[in-house]
C-alpha cells in the first residue's frame, strides 16, 4: 500500500472507531484480519474511541441539558431495559464493572453517560471506561492478530485488495 492508502486506511479507522456502536474493539480486529498493520491500528483505533468518549464526558452537561429541554414537561417513563441493566450492575459491580461490561453491550458512549447518570466522577467515569476500551481492543485485537477469527475470513488481507 501507498503512503496515502495506509493515511486513508488509518483514517477509517480512527473516524468508525469513535462512531457510538461501532467501537474500537470492533473495528480493530476487522483492519487487523484486513491486512493493517497491528499496532499503528490498535494505537489510532483506541484515540479515535476514547477521543468521542472524552467529548462526551466533558460535555455531559450541555447534552443533559439539552434532553431536559427536549423532553420538556412530558413524564418520566418507566426506565428503559438498558437503563435497568445498568443500574443492576451498578448496584452490584459499581462502576467498575459497568464500565468493563456495559461497552460490550450497549457501547462505550452509552456506558459512559449511564455511568455519570448513576452517580459516577466524570473522572472515574473516563478512567474506567477508558480501561474498558484499550482492555477489550487488545484482547480481540490479539485474538485477530493470532488467527482467532470470529468472522471467518481466515486473515486474507482484503484491505490491501481493496487498493489494488
Amino acid at each position: 500500500m501507498s503512503v496515502l492508502e495506509l493515511i486513508t486506511v488509518y483514517f477509517f479507522v480512527f473516524l468508525l472507531s469513535a462512531i457510538p456502536l461501532f467501537e474500537a474493539y470492533f473495528v480493530i480486529p476487522i483492519a487487523i484480519i484486513g491486512g493493517v498493520s497491528f499496532l499503528p491500528t490498535l494505537l489510532i483505533g483506541l484515540a479515535g474511541n476514547i477521543f468521542t468518549v472524552f467529548l462526551l464526558i466533558a460535555f455531559i452537561d450541555v447534552i443533559k441539558r439539552w434532553r431536559e429541554k427536549k423532553k420538556g414537561d412530558q413524564e418520566e417513563a418507566a426506565p428503559s431495559k438498558k437503563k435497568q441493566r445498568a443500574q443492576k450492575l451498578w448496584k452490584r459491580y459499581g462502576l467498575p464493572g459497568l464500565a468493563m461490561i456495559g461497552p460490550l453491550f450497549v457501547g462505550s458512549h452509552l456506558t459512559a453517560f449511564m455511568g455519570l447518570t448513576l452517580g459516577g466522577s466524570k473522572k472515574k467515569t473516563f478512567l474506567w471506561v477508558v480501561i474498558s476500551i484499550t482492555t477489550w481492543s487488545i484482547l480481540f485485537a490479539i485474538l485477530a492478530h493470532f488467527g482467532i477469527d470470529i468472522l471467518g475470513l481466515d486473515d486474507r488481507p482484503f484491505i490491501q485488495r481493496f487498493f489494488e
